[in-house]
C-alpha cells in the first residue's frame, strides 16, 4: 500500500507543479518514475520467486525416507523408547561401534572385489543396528549357502532388538529364512508372524462337519484298507444331510455306513479326533495331501488347533498331519502361508518331549537348506532337533517293543513315591526320554532317532483290525526299512538299540537288508546292536496268551513270539549266520524279575535263556521286563553300560 500511495503522490506532484504551459512532461521526471517503478517490479518478482522456492523446498519429500518408513510403519508393535538413558550404556556403545566396523569392512570388501555395495545400506540414515538388521536380511537371501546360513544364525542370536525390529524381520524375511529361524535354538518368537486371520465359517458350521466334508472330498477309490477303515470310523457318525450332499451313502464294498441319530450325545472333541486320525492316514498318501491343501485343509487344521489349545492329543495329530504333508516340497509354500511356521516354532519350545518332537519332525521336513533327509510318519529325530554346526558322526536308532512307543519306552524309570523320600528332588531332573537328554549331552555328535509302530496284545484293541499280515514282523520290516532309508539310515556308522519284540524286528530288518542290494549300506555301516530283554527264543507272554486265546484273542505279533514258532527259529538262524561274518558287536541285557500284567497276572516275560542270542555279552539285571530299558538315573549301571558300549563301538567316529 505504501508503494502505491507514493506513486500516486508523485504523479499528483508532477501534475500540479505549474501551469500547463508545455504539452509534454520533462524527461527527468519520466526517468525518475521509470526507475522507481522498475525497481519495485524487479524487487517484487525476486521476492515472490524466493518465497516460491523456499516453500517448494519445505514441501519437498525425501522419497528414500518414505520407502524406509513404509517398510517399518505397519509392523510397529511398540514405538522406540525416547529415553536417552537406554542408549548411553557401555553395551549399547560397544555394539554401535561394532556395527560401524562391520559396515566399513563390508564397504571395503565390495571395493576390493569390485562388487556393488547395496545402495540401500550405503545411504541408510538410521541407527547402525538398523543397518545391521537389513544387512542380515539381505544376506539371508544370498545365493551362497554358507553366507545364507550364517546370516540366519546371526539373526537368531540377536536378543537386544526392539519389538518393531523383530516385526520387520517377520515381515521382510523369505520362507527359507523363517524356517531356519524356527529351527534355531532359543529363538525369539517375535521373529514370526502370527497365523493369518481365518475366514468366518459359513452358517456357523460345526468344526466336525467341516472335517467330515473334507474327508468326503478326498479320493475314495484304490484306498489302502487301513485308510478305508479309519475313514469309515470317522464318517460313521455322518448325518443324512452330509451323505445327501455327497450324492448317496458312503460305502466300502457296497456296505453303507449307519447314520448317527444321537450325534449330540457324542462329545465334539471325540468326533474331531476320529476325523483327525483318518486325516493322518490320508496324509501318508502324496496325492491326498494335494487334495487336503486344495480344499483348504491347512486353514481348517489351523482353526481346530487354535480352538483346541487344551487337547494335547488333537494338537499332536494335527502337527503329525503337517509333518506328513511337509514331505512334499510342493506344499511348503502353502504350509508357510497358512501360518504353521510360527506354531511349530512355539511347540518346539514345549517341555513335553512328544509335542516338541512332532514339531521338530515337521520343521526338519520343511528345512531343505540344512536337512537332506526326509522323516516319514513314525520316524522321529530326538537329537539334534535344532540347526547345529556340530557335524554328525554316526546314528543311533531306537526301536521299541510290544505295546511300546517312540518316547515312553525310553523314559527314566518311574519314581515310587511310597518308597523314595527324595521323590521331589528327583522329579525335577526326571527324563521323559533319556536318549534325548542324557545320551545327547554325552554324545552330541550322534544323530539319535526313534521309530514308532502300532502293536497290540490282543486283536480286541487293534487300531486297524483289517489285514492281519500288516502286523507281522516281516511286513513291518519292509515298511520300516523304506522309511529308514528315506531318513538317511545307512549313510553313517549305525548302532541299533532295541527292546523286547523290537529286537526281533531289528534282526529281521538286517536280514532283509543283507538280501537287498539297495539296502546294503544299512548292513555294512552297522557297528553294534543292543538288545534289552529280546525274546530270541520266544516269550512266556505268548504262551499265556495262546492258552487263553478264546478270551484274549492274541494278536499276530504275540503269536509270533511263541517258543515253538518256526519263523522265530528261522529268523534267529539267519541272523546269526551273517552277523558272525560281519562281526557285529552285540550287548544283551536280561531281566531277572517278573512283570505284573494287570492286577492278577505275574509273568517272567523273557527268561534268561530266551534273552541269550548266542553272540556277544549277556548281562542279567534285577529289573522287570518293562524297566529293563528304563534306567533309574543317569549314573545307574544300566545307562552307563549302554553308554560305554556306544562309545566303544563308535570310538573312531567320536574321536574325529
Amino acid at each position: 500500500m505504501s508503494v502505491a500511495t507514493y506513486c500516486i503522490f508523485c504523479y499528483r506532484q508532477i501534475g500540479t507543479s505549474g501551469p500547463a504551459t508545455k504539452t509534454h512532461l520533462p524527461w527527468n521526471d519520466i526517468r525518475k518514475i521509470a526507475k522507481i517503478t522498475g525497481s519495485l517490479i524487479l524487487g517484487g518478482f525476486v521476492f515472490i520467486t524466493y518465497e516460491i522456492l523456499s516453500l517448494k523446498k519445505l514441501l519437498q519429500l525425501d522419497t528414500q525416507a518414505i520407502h524406509q518408513e513404509k517398510l517399518k510403519s505397519y509392523v510397529y508393535i511398540r514405538t522406540t523408547s525416547l529415553n536417552l538413558s537406554e542408549y548411553q550404556g557401555i553395551t549399547y556403545q560397544a555394539r554401535k561401534e561394532i556395527h560401524k566396523a562391520v559396515r566399513k569392512i563390508l564397504e571395503t570388501e565390495a571395493k576390493i572385489f569390485w562388487r556393488p555395495f547395496n545402495e540401500q545400506f550405503s545411504t541408510f540414515d538410521g541407527e547402525d543396528h538398523e543397518c545391521a538388521l537389513w544387512l542380515l536380511l539381505k544376506r539371508s537371501q544370498s545365493e551362497d549357502r554358507e553366507i545364507r546360513l550364517q546370516a540366519v544364525q546371526d539373526l537368531a542370536n540377536n536378543s537386544h532388538w526392539h519389538d518393531y525390529q523383530y516385526g520387520t524381520v517377520a515381515q521382510a524375511c523369505d520362507q527359507r529364512t523363517a524356517i531356519g529361524l524356527a529351527r534355531s535354538k532359543d529363538v525369539d518368537l517375535r521373529f514370526f508372524l502370527p497365523p493369518p486371520p481365518l475366514p468366518k465359517t459359513k452358517n456357523d458350521c460345526p468344526i466336525e462337519d467341516e472335517l467330515r466334508l473334507l474327508l468326503v472330498s478326498l479320493p475314495q477309490t484304490g484306498l489302502d484298507p487301513c485308510v478305508q477303515y479309519f475313514t469309515s470310523l470317522a464318517l460313521r457318525e455322518s448325518s443324512q444331510t452330509l451323505a445327501a450332499q455327497r450324492g448317496g451313502l458312503w460305502c466300502f464294498g457296497g456296505n453303507g455306513l449307519p447314520y448317527c441319530e444321537t450325534l449330540s450325545k457324542i462329545p465334539s472333541e471325540t468326533v474331531e479326533l476320529f476325523c483327525l486320525q483318518a486325516l493322518v492316514q490320508h496324509s501318508k498318501v502324496s496325492s491326498h495331501c494335494d487334495k487336503i491343501e486344495a480344499k483348504g485343509g491347512l486353514q481348517l487344521l489351523q482353526r481346530i488347533y487354535q480352538l483346541r489349545k487344551d487337547s494335547a492329543k488333537i494338537q499332536r495329530n494335527i502337527i503329525r498331519i503337517i509333518g506328513n504333508m511337509a514331505l512334499d516340497e510342493r506344499l511348503h509354500s502353502s504350509i508357510v502361508r497358512a501360518g504353521w511356521v510360527s506354531v511349530l516354532a512355539e511347540v518346539m519350545k514345549s517341555p513335553h518331549v512328544i509335542q516338541s518332537s512332532h514339531a521338530s519332525r515337521a520343521l526338519a521336513n520343511l528345512d531343505r537348506d540344512t536337512v537332506q533327509e526326509k522323516y516319514p510318519d513314525g520316524v522321529y529325530v530326538l537329537h539334534p532337533q535344532y540347526r547345529s554346526s556340530q557335524p554328525i558322526r554316526a546314528d543311533i536308532l531306537f526301536v521299541h517293543g510290544l505295546l511300546g512307543a517312540a518316547f515312553k519306552t525310553w523314559r527314566q524309570q518311574d519314581v515310587d513315591r511310597r518308597l523314595d523320600k527324595k521323590t521331589s528332588e528327583e522329579e525335577e531332573d526326571y527324563s521323559q526320554c533319556w536318549p534325548k537328554t542324557w545320551l545327547a549331552s554325552d554324545c552330541p555328535a550322534l544323530r539319535i532317532i526313534s521309530v514308532e509302530y502300532d502293536t497290540h496284545l490282543s486283536d480286541w484293541k487293534a487300531k486297524c483290525p483289517v489285514e492281519a499280515h500288516r502286523k507281522s514282523i516281516a511286513y513291518r520290516s519292509n515298511e520300516l526299512l523304506d522309511k529308514l532309508r528315506a531318513a538317511g539310515i545307512g549313510d553313517r556308522p549305525l548302532v541299533w538299540v532295541s527292546h523286547s519284540m523290537g529286537g526281533l524286528l531289528v534282526k529281521k530288518m538286517l536280514v532283509d537288508a543283507s538280501k537287498n542290494p539297495e539296502m546294503d549300506k544299512i548292513v555294512n555301516n552297522t557297528r553294534g546292536i543292543i538288545f534289552y530283554s529280546v525274546p530270541h527264543h520266544g516269550s512266556q507272554l505268548a504262551e499265556y496268551s495262546i492258552n487263553a486265546r478264546y478270551l484274549l484273542f492274541p494278536s499276530v505279533e504275540v503269536k509270533e513270539l511263541s517258543k515253538d514258532s518256526p519263523a522265530l527259529k528261522e529268523l534267529n538262524d539267519d541272523f546269526l549266520s551273517f552277523a558272525k561274518d560281519k562281526k557285529f558287536s552285540v550287548l544283551s541285557f536280561a531281566e531277572t524279575l517278573p512283570t505284573h500284567i494287570g492286577s492278577m497276572i505275574k509273568l517272567h516275560v523273557v527268561p534268561l535263556e530266551s534273552a541269550q542270542l548266542g553272540i556277544g555279552d549277556l548281562i542279567p539285571v534285577d529289573v522287570n521286563h518293562l524297566n529293563i530299558c528304563k534306567p533309574k538315573k543317569k549314573d545307574a549301571f544300566l545307562y552307563q553300560r549302554t553308554l560305554k558300549f556306544i562309545q566303544d563301538v563308535l570310538a573312531q567316529e567320536l574321536r574325529d
